[in-house]
């Protein structure tokens, strides 16, 4: 076997473990329709094409559509062009940036936001870099932290001195018990999530900050999927809670409910600085183009005076929960706006949403581990305020006729509870 061979065998046997465990990822080549949100074009391998009604999207809100962003996405581009040119520091700061870092540090109350280019990449690079501003930290994950969060926390111990130290997923009394073990001289950091976009559950953001006060820890708190969903003015859970000056640093993303891509923390402005002047991950990438900042811009602005957009958004994820429970499926009846139904098979989940999209034209992504642990695989919901009642009706009619061929499990599932 020559030296090519050897190394695409060990490539071969990858995927063909993923596939044995039924966890092979299809890509839908889809093409979103501006304008009738949430509907697309699907382009089949076989060259053929059809409407499909997007069920799964993370562009929560529809705002991807909107007319306004579109309007400020076009204008940027015949105004500045394309891409930005550069990093942050060398040509690639815009008036854009700089009116969106603006407009993102009024949303959370703070002194200072800084846009990286994803949610991803904003917690990775500013977790990865807390242990070189904070030298012996020690950081405490939530068990259920995005792979963002975890990665940022892996970089931090490599290139600094820090702990990580995991705690029970919204589990007071475990996270307290881990505080109150550690020096009580080293500096802390408590990292978590706002909702849990796989498990629809929201953390005790307040019994948390307590915690924190408590123990002189700082707070980090993911918000991607909250930002523009909740709150007055689409602040998060923080916002609608009245906590956003308890937390120390807020992560957020332009790419879910604001339909852009893009991510961003906000923070008084020494954090904000010593993050922009040490994290790699910002200071070595290429910033974001002109017209997605501009686009972004618009996105936040427009949410920030429609609260009736949030309103309807959350009559509609109330609707598809209520057919659900009313036709007993398990599925996890949380408090916020995704609708996980539970299958617990990766082969059976694939096959459903084969099913879906063939022959009801209805795409719902399954989601497998490693996103979520393995015997809870699921379609994971996220109705917009776009699907319509006609909408819910179909899907409920295709689940009708796929609950016994595919053995669908009744109701069991607790509120933001899968193990």
């Amino acid at each position: 076997m020559s030296v090519k061979s050897f190394y695409q065998a060990k490539f071969n046997a990858a995927i063909d473990t993923v596939q044995s465990e039924g966890r092979y990822r299809i890509f839908r080549d889809i093409r979103r329709s501006k304008g009738s949100f949430p509907t697309a074009t699907w382009f089949k391998d076989d060259g053929s094409q059809s409407d499909i009604t997007v069920w799964c999207s993370n562009d929560y809100l529809g705002m991807g559509q909107n007319a306004c962003v579109v309007e400020a996405v076009k204008s940027a581009v015949d105004a500045a062009g394309t891409g930005s040119g550069g990093t942050r520091n060398i040509s690639g700061t815009t008036r854009y940036h700089v009116q969106l870092e603006h407009e993102l540090a009024d949303l959370h109350g703070k002194t200072s936001a800084l846009v990286m280019t994803s949610g991803y990449v904003a917690n990775e690079a500013t977790l990865g870099v807390m242990s070189k501003i904070l030298p012996g930290l020690i950081i405490f994950s939530d068990e259920m932290n995005h792979a963002s969060m975890i990665s940022g926390i892996q970089r931090a111990q490599k290139i600094g001195v820090c702990e990580k130290r995991i705690f029970r997923h919204n589990d007071l009394a475990d996270l307290e018990a881990k505080l109150k073990a550690a020096a009580p001289d080293a500096p802390k950091l408590i990292a978590f999530e706002s909702v849990y976009s796989m498990d629809a559950d929201i953390a005790p953001i307040k019994e948390i900050c307590d915690l924190a006060d408590k123990y002189n820890a700082l707070t980090y708190l993911d918000e991607v999927h909250a930002v523009g969903m909740y709150g007055p003015r689409g602040g998060g859970i923080a916002e609608a809670r009245g906590l956003m000056d308890r937390i120390d640093i807020i992560q957020g993303t332009l790419a879910k409910a604001y339909g852009m891509i893009g991510g961003y923390i906000a923070a008084e402005t020494a954090i904000i600085d010593a993050v922009r002047s040490l994290a790699s991950g910002f200071i070595f990438t290429t910033s974001i183009p002109p017209s997605t900042a501009a686009g972004a811009l618009r996105s936040v602005r427009v949410l920030k005076i429609t609260p009736e957009k949030r309103k309807k958004h959350q009559e509609r994820a109330n609707a598809l929960k209520a057919r659900f429970r009313s036709e007993g499926y398990d599925f996890i009846d949380g408090d916020t706006h995704i609708v996980p139904l539970m299958v617990c098979d990766p082969v059976k989940c694939q096959a459903i949403s084969d099913r879906l999209i063939n022959d009801y034209g209805i795409y719902a992504q399954p989601i497998n581990y490693p996103t979520v642990p393995r015997g809870t695989e699921r379609l994971r919901f996220t109705p917009s305020p776009d699907h319509t009642d006609a909408m819910m009706d179909s899907l409920m009619n295709a689940l009708h006729d796929l609950r016994t061929e595919f053995s669908l499990p009744q109701q069991k599932w607790a509120a933001g509870k899968v193990a």
